[in-house]
């Protein structure tokens, strides 16, 4: 094993400190998450020298040990590294609730778990400490350097100490951030509710939905697609996407897709990854255009599916339970709307089917009055017209009425 220089190996206590300082500081601040974390990094930075520090929290499920800030900028990286709880060092950390400090050939430990998209995996030494909140691990904080270091056991204390600290602050943080979210969430049900309920034509509520829907949820492409009248197809009748190949997309059989797949069962379906899903018919388009995670929920009216409203995310996503619930409203209130046109068309239908008889019936008359004629041969007459000019029979009839009046 090699011998290791620890450079920073006594922290003196004046700046131990100005530290706690800073942090109690960062504790009384605003609930800013991604400060609160990007200042945390700066400090422990500093203390150490490190050449990496990262940060992890766990989800909002628990589930998973999400990458939330960084020393250096991983930007594409940021929030869609995960790890469960037990892998990797870090994952050991958030079970075991105590630190783990590696001096050199951190990477040979059998904890360590390689993750190509990050170079800081080939460092030497490598610290771990939980961050806590009432006593239960929330995060994990990761110290690395390139080269051997040890890390004085006063260092440990006081990052241990730093985790406990800002422990209830981030949870508070997350809690108002999950608030932001839940109340753009409601702001946008109401927005999709006023449309729903507005005089507009059904065109345009859909399109109004998919983009206040794609904007509420986050995600690249959002799509409503509505069953045909034979309940065999699924056609595309609304997307905020710009691709013209997406919106163009062959209708999809309800028999052998997805989609149709929540048409039959009434209830959501999620794929982590429909570049990979061999049920998803468009692969090749999902990779060309960027789209990664998918969740397609049925429109339902009278507990009848007539069509699915489709999300889909540019990178892996694990969709909550609330945005499920969310999208499944949204697609409900869409239903309701879709129903109520095609009621207020199928009236609108029959009103005008009613006025054309009317309007036959006088012509019928005026014709058997002028010209000696039977109903039935006056019937004849007027769609005889009808088909040699190729006007309709309503407007044959109204002709012939407009005449009879110019000669009274």
């Amino acid at each position: 094993m090699s011998t290791a220089k620890n450079t920073r190996s006594n922290i003196s206590q004046a700046e131990e400190l100005k530290i706690l300082r800073t942090i109690t500081d960062i504790t009384s601040s605003e609930f800013d998450l991604y400060w609160i974390l990007k200042e945390v990094v700066k400090i422990v930075t500093e203390m150490t020298k490190a050449d990496s520090v990262f940060i992890y929290l766990f989800d909002e499920k628990k589930e998973n040990l999400v990458l939330m800030a960084s020393k250096t900028p991983h930007m594409k990286e940021l929030k869609k590294i995960a790890l469960k709880v037990g892998e990797g060092i870090t994952g050991w950390v958030a079970k075991e609730n105590r630190p783990v400090a590696i001096r050199d050939n951190a990477y040979q430990d059998p904890r360590f778990k390689n993750l190509d998209v990050l170079p800081e995996d080939k460092y030497e030494a490598f610290l771990s400490v939980p961050v806590l909140y009432k006593g239960k691990t929330i995060g994990v904080i990761n110290v690395q350097h390139k080269k051997p270091h040890a890390y004085a056991p006063r260092t440990i204390n006081l990052i241990q100490t730093i985790g406990k600290l800002v422990g209830g602050v981030i949870e508070n943080a997350l809690l108002y951030e999950d608030k932001k979210q839940k109340a753009a969430q409601f702001d946008s049900l109401i927005k999709v509710s006023q449309t729903i309920t507005s005089e507009k034509y059904l065109d345009e509520i859909l399109n109004l939905i998919v983009v206040v829907t794609a904007e509420m949820l986050n995600s690249k492409i959002c799509s409503v697609m509505l069953l045909d009248e034979k309940g065999e197809e699924l056609s595309i009748k609304a997307t905020q996407s710009l691709s013209e190949e997406y919106r163009k997309k062959p209708n999809l059989k309800v028999n052998t897709s997805l989609s149709g797949a929540v048409i039959k069962s009434k209830g959501p379906i999620l794929v982590e990854d429909v570049r990979k899903e061999e049920r998803y018919f468009y692969r090749d388009l999902a990779v060309k255009e960027n789209l990664t995670s998918m969740l397609a929920v049925p429109m339902i009216v009278k507990d009848k599916a007539i069509g699915v409203i489709s999300v889909y995310t540019k990178t892996p996503h694990t969709f909550t339970k609330e945005e499920i619930e969310a999208l499944q409203l949204i697609a409900n209130q869409a239903a309701v709307a879709v129903e109520n046109t095609k009621l207020m068309e199928e009236s609108l239908k029959a009103k005008e089917a009613l006025e054309t008889r009317k309007l036959i019936e006088r012509a019928k008359g005026i014709l058997m009055r002028m010209n000696n004629l039977s109903e039935d041969a006056s019937y004849r007459l007027i769609h005889k017209k009808s088909m040699d000019s190729c006007r309709s029979m309503k407007e044959i009839a109204e002709s012939i009425i407009l005449m009879d009046e110019f000669r009274k």
